[in-house]
């Protein structure tokens, strides 16, 4: 798969599954923070399928 975010897409992908995971973890939000699993997973790959299937991208054009 060709990877279709960007380095700022991706970094706040991390960022918010890890938040959502660590909350999820202390009991904080509940059962629902492990959805965090998912950007955390597409962040770290680089590959959003929802972006493949609307043919959206965040990453530069190759020059």
């Amino acid at each position: 798969m060709k990877p279709n975010e960007g380095t700022i897409d991706r970094a706040l992908r991390v960022i918010a599954g890890l938040v959502l995971i660590g909350l999820a973890a202390t009991g904080t939000v509940g059962v629902w923070g492990w959805i965090g699993i998912m950007p955390l997973l597409t962040g770290a790959i680089g590959v959003c399928p929802a972006y493949s299937i609307f043919g959206l991208s965040t990453c530069p054009m190759k020059k």
